[in-house]
This record gives C-alpha cells, structure tokens and sequence, in this order.
C-alpha cells in the first residue's frame, strides 16, 4: 500500500511550504511551486514521511494538497 501526494494546481499559488515542510519529496521550481524530487516525477510519500505530508496538508494555505491511499 503506497500512498500519493495529490496537488491541485488551480488552487496552488507557489508559495513553497510544503516544499519546505516535505523536502523528501518536493522542491520548488523558480516561481515556488511544488516539484517532485524524483527523476519519474512521482509524488510517493516514504511511510517515514507521512506525518511530514499530514502538516503540509494542514498548513497549506490553499488548500491544494490531499494525500491518496492506494
């Protein structure tokens, strides 16, 4: 069971928290907006991470963030 970073982008506005608060998984590209880290540009959060994910979602200021269990 793995379980997904879900962004939506016509709420995000680039502030780049939840890069900042999830930096195993997200970084920032020059405007501020969410960009995977990954080479396959997956958003797969690390059971490590998860409670990083919970606090992103939770401080993010648009609301663009939803974690998906698969």
């Amino acid at each position: 069971m793995g379980t997904t970073l879900l962004i939506d982008w016509t709420r995000c506005e680039g502030r780049g928290l939840c890069a900042e608060l999830l930096p195993e998984v997200l970084t920032t590209d020059d405007w501020g907006y969410p960009l995977s880290i990954r080479e396959d540009r997956s958003l797969e959060v690390p059971p490590r991470a998860r409670r990083y994910a919970e606090e992103a979602i939770r401080e993010c200021p648009r609301l663009a963030l939803r974690l998906l269990d698969s």
